[in-house]
């Protein structure tokens, strides 16, 4: 679709658009608008709760290796009513997005009340074990920590 131009009583050329180019530009408008607007609102939630899953579970990787590297027990502590962790030895405290729903299974003597508990890895490699699963709009993930060998996965 080209610009056409006209020619005046005047004699001098002007530029437009014709009205079918423009209902056609604005058609389309509207159907690349109705496609991308319910991508863009359930894509962030789903971005942002897989964006959690990988966080807690590169937290809990770092403790693991820091237990073993370091010789010493290491401790991810899990806040959920703050949606936030924090190492043991590490004044960082690392927040997660307060739309997801966080759930922490763990072992009953790391559970310091009803919203904090703990997951804990040994100088061997492993740990209590446990799972902490993320949830928004009806997805979730769990990251789940092996007892024995303290490995770290993600579950869909």
């Amino acid at each position: 679709m080209g610009r056409q131009q006209k020619v005046n009583p005047a004699g001098r050329r002007q530029a437009g658009f014709t009205l079918i180019e423009l209902l056609v530009v604005t058609l389309i408008m509207v159907m690349a608008y109705s496609l991308v607007g319910p991508l863009v609102s359930t894509g962030a939630s789903g971005t942002e709760l897989k964006a959690s899953a990988r966080q807690l579970a590169a937290g809990l990787r770092k403790a693991r290796s820091e237990a073993v590297a370091r010789r010493h027990e290491t401790v991810l502590t899990m806040d959920l009513q703050e949606h936030r962790f924090q190492l043991s030895d590490d004044q960082r405290v690392y927040r997660l997005p307060r739309n997801i729903e966080i759930k922490l299974f763990t072992a009953q003597s790391e559970l310091v009340n009803q919203n904090t508990g703990a997951i804990r890895f040994y100088p061997d490699g492993g740990s209590t074990g446990g799972r902490i699963t993320v949830a928004a709009q009806g997805r979730q993930y769990g990251v789940d920590v092996n007892w024995l060998t303290g490995q770290v996965v993600i579950l869909d």
